[in-house]
């Protein structure tokens, strides 16, 4: 039988986009209850997302998705409910679904620098409650990154990165512009230093938003930055917690900064972060917010880990906001299907995975080829490593330890994970944050699985009834 695999697949709202929103939220609540038990782990050879559509088989070998005629998402719904691995296997044999093996326990070989995250000032105007970085200053004192050392930082970036290829300098902290002459003039110094090697440099930074002036949004203009500004929901979720240090609210006086950079952007990109605590969790409230306030994409992130464990994401928080991303991403569809533009960045991006086939056995590039430096030079696996001996990985003096780097792609691939190598989503999740993971153990899985499920079949839906989205994303492929 041939089956056929599943096709690769400046906003303002109206009321109608709206309604969208008010429908989705009512849906939510009953389909994140289907999900939470449709996508607990069976088997992990194969998983089945079934909905009003039709069934979609996601063949984890690869990450490729089949639409199945009913008799065959039949066979396939008892064999992995009887969560017997042969059976499953055998099925996928005969149906024809078989392929080599995409991932095997290779560890990766450690590749070129190509993105780096400079901690250039370790120091911070506010006090979030929740702050992994310790207040911004990752448990030392407070620091600014010597112009020096930014500017080392970005020769071991375009040390072996060849023509034509891509590299990304990111900024963050503490609140990097804090250290405003550095920043400025090291993305001066890795414009010139890139263009001289053919070298497209990528620049982003995330900053609290409390310290904009108006001529940032002249500077990341002219450089094409991703702005991602930490913004946790309304004024009054938000002040409480991302307050000033002296415990004044931080969220008026972020929003007049920012507006400069929201009419301004063009090759600037202006997104909105908000960390979710089980104190901010109306998702759909805080999206619909930022929407209309003209960000260019709004995202979501559980805090699964605080340095003083405050606001910690529980289970039953995680299920609150697998509710929460259902109804955003419900709203989302809708709007798509109207033809309106709808940036729910955690939509877009899973849509844009799910799309390529991604299939990965790490979660990201953390001590690969992106690290984290901090004020004085030191490499780690990432920013969130900045100052934590289980991520050191060296120094700007000396280069990245290829030892200690050897050992973290052996330990961190995701057939060295448990549970993850039973599960049905590991090459799609890849393992999960490393930080989290190693502070606290994997509390987020189910959420995880949840939301892809959940991705995986709109997926599906948008691809049948609104192909166009794919076609206008820049994932868009035939297959």
């Amino acid at each position: 039988m041939k089956l056929d695999q599943a096709a690769p697949h400046a906003c303002s709202r109206t009321p109608a986009a709206s309604a969208a929103a008010a429908s989705a939220a009512g849906m939510a609540p009953a389909l994140a209850a289907r999900i939470a038990e449709a996508s607990r782990p069976r088997q992990r050879d194969a998983h089945l997302i079934e909905d009003a559509q039709g069934a979609q088989l996601l063949v984890v070998n690869g990450s490729r998705l089949f639409h199945l005629p009913p008799a065959l998402a039949a066979e396939f719904r008892a064999a992995l409910d009887g969560m017997d691995d042969s059976v499953v296997q055998g099925l996928i044999a005969s149906s024809g679904l078989q392929s080599a093996p995409l991932i095997d326990d290779t560890p990766l070989a450690a590749p070129p620098v190509h993105a780096l995250s400079l901690a250039i000032a370790q120091k911070c105007n506010l006090g979030c409650t929740y702050c992994y970085a310790q207040q911004g200053e990752f448990g030392g004192k407070a620091k600014n990154m010597e112009l020096e050392t930014a500017k080392q930082a970005v020769d071991l970036l375009l040390a072996k990165a060849a023509p034509g290829s891509k590299v990304s300098l990111a900024f963050m902290g503490g609140e990097p512009l804090a250290n405003r002459p550095a920043l400025r003039a090291v993305t001066r110094y890795a414009q010139e230093q890139a263009g001289q090697r053919s070298v497209d440099c990528r620049f982003s930074i995330t900053t609290n938003g409390s310290l904009l002036q108006t001529d940032d949004a002249d500077f990341f203009e002219e450089h094409g930055f991703a702005v991602t500004v930490s913004l946790d929901g309304p004024a009054e979720q938000h002040n409480r917690l991302r307050p000033f240090k002296g415990g004044k609210g931080s969220f008026d006086q972020i929003i007049e900064r920012v507006a400069p950079l929201l009419e301004q952007q063009r090759r600037m990109q202006v997104s909105a972060r908000v960390t979710v605590t089980p104190f901010n969790l109306n998702l759909p409230r805080t999206l619909d917010l930022f929407i209309d306030m003209g960000f260019h994409s709004v995202g979501f992130s559980p805090l699964l880990r605080a340095s003083n464990g405050q606001a910690e994401m529980a289970p039953e928080d995680m299920e609150d906001m697998l509710q929460g991303m259902i109804a955003c991403g419900l709203a989302f569809e809708q709007n798509v299907m109207l033809g309106r533009r709808y940036p729910f960045m955690n939509m877009q991006n899973a849509l844009r995975e799910i799309q390529r086939g991604t299939h990965r056995p790490y979660p990201c590039g953390a001590g690969a080829g992106y690290f984290g430096v901090s004020a004085e030079g030191e490499l780690s696996a990432c920013h969130r490593f900045v100052g934590d001996e289980a991520g050191k990985m060296g120094d700007l003096a000396t280069g990245v330890d290829a030892g200690r780097q050897t050992v973290w792609l052996e330990q961190r691939h995701v057939h060295q994970q448990q549970p993850c190598n039973s599960c049905w989503a590991r090459y799609m999740c890849g393992g999960g944050c490393h930080h989290e993971v190693l502070a606290r153990g994997r509390s987020a899985c189910d959420y995880i699985r949840g939301w892809l499920h959940y991705t995986i079949g709109a997926h599906g839906r948008l691809g049948q009834l609104a192909p166009a989205w794919f076609a206008g994303s820049d994932s868009a492929h035939t297959g």
